[in-house]
């Protein structure tokens, strides 16, 4: 007998829960695309965007998912032949590197692995060798979904500065945006990319790319930008198709701005302090099931987790066997082990992530902890019983502060 029956539950790492309210905003008919309220709606959304982006720099949204706001932030600051330094603690990293050299860029890859943040003082040093100056822009990924991931970039800012050194510094955020907490003007960066259907709570489409003054700068000295990739009328357009090179992706707007109405409602520090106790409440069920058996959290250190998307393993093929069990008898959707293993490599079946980001509350997160702590005792996984009630003992403790 299966006990999946009613709503399912998504509980991966984006596309993240649709709230209803968005859904309702972009149930309608079409709207006109030349005048009136879609005119007026979407300049709304660049400063609200940027309120969440903590900036106040410019930002451009493009139809794409966060692979084509990669693409859009290195098609107007780095030119072929130019160098990246590309810093992967995950498979989302390394993604990005290949892409900077598919566009024809050398790419430089520092790897730290898939359980250890960025090291700004290795970064210092390599920035520091770079005595011509060769490294136009330093990639980072702010939270590498794969991995969970979450590094310091206020860090790599201050590295770049102490090496004296004028590279960019761009920041993919895709995982991170409204779930994190990221600034990009108090951190220094020059560029952040994100997209609509992780802490943006929107469907999969759009993405967006912020940018300062010096990465203008070097947009506009290069030679040639591909029209579609271009953010210069996107960001400052003079009549309403260059917002989109084209026809506006009219639903996501409108559910976009529904979403934002529900971020700003809420206030982006009571967000980010909702995602803090959600993940913790996560962390501490994880912590007691893994007392008595082989149940762990990939990232060993809390500071350096994401409060987004937690990557967790079992001895394979036990994790494949969990997700499995919870979503066909309870109905809820783990996250593959994505990144962590070759899909060939049999310990490919001994990751799994739990996605706690945008759309998320306490009974959501506790009923995804008590359908794995079900799954655990039906599959015989060797675990200590008790981590939801450890959970609870999380939210109760913040609810009451």
């Amino acid at each position: 007998m299966s006990l999946a029956s009613g709503h399912p539950y998504l509980a991966i790492p984006g596309p993240s829960v649709v709230p209803d309210a968005v859904q309702r905003a972009m149930h309608r008919a079409a709207p006109n695309i030349y005048e009136g309220e879609l005119i007026e709606m979407t300049a709304s959304l660049l400063p609200d965007l940027c309120r969440v982006a903590c900036t106040r720099q410019q930002v451009a949204i493009y139809i794409a998912n966060g692979h084509g706001a990669w693409e859009a932030a290195l098609a107007n600051t780095v030119a072929p032949g130019d160098t990246v330094l590309v810093l992967a603690s995950g498979l989302f990293g390394h993604g990005w590197a290949e892409m900077a050299g598919r566009m024809g860029a050398v790419v430089e890859v520092m790897d730290f692995g898939k359980q250890s943040p960025i090291d700004a003082l290795r970064v210092e040093a390599a920035l520091r060798g770079d005595i011509d100056r060769r490294i136009k822009a330093v990639l980072v990924t702010h939270v590498d979904t794969s991995s969970g991931i979450c590094n310091d970039v206020k860090a790599l800012r201050a590295a770049l500065d102490a090496a004296g050194h004028p590279a960019l510094l761009l920041a993919d955020c895709i995982a991170s945006f409204g779930c994190d907490r990221f600034e990009m003007d108090a951190w220094g960066v020059d560029v952040a990319v994100t997209a609509s259907q992780k802490g943006l709570m929107t469907p999969p489409g759009l993405g967006f790319v912020f940018f300062n003054e010096r990465a203008a700068e070097v947009r506009a000295g290069l030679e040639r930008v591909s029209p579609y990739w271009d953010w210069t009328r996107r960001a400052d357009p003079e009549v309403y198709y260059q917002y989109f090179c084209g026809t506006a992706p009219t639903h996501h707007l409108y559910g976009l701005r529904a979403a934002l109405d529900m971020i700003h409602a809420e206030g982006v520090e009571a967000v980010w302090a909702r995602h803090d106790t959600l993940a913790r409440a996560i962390w501490a069920a994880a912590d007691v099931w893994g007392e008595a058996g082989a149940l762990r959290l990939n990232v060993a250190d809390p500071a350096h987790r994401s409060r987004a998307v937690t990557s967790l393993s079992l001895p394979a093929p036990r994790a494949t066997d969990l997700r499995r069990w919870v979503e066909g008898n309870t109905g809820v959707t783990l996250g593959i082990g994505l990144g962590m293993a070759d899909a060939a490599d049999p310990a490919w079946h001994g990751y799994f992530r739990i996605g706690h980001m945008g759309h998320v509350n306490a009974h959501m997160v506790l009923g995804v902890l008590g359908s794995i702590e079900a799954g655990l005792a039906a599959l015989d996984v060797p675990h200590q019983a008790g981590g939801v009630s450890a959970a609870a003992q999380v939210i109760a403790a913040d609810g009451a502060a």
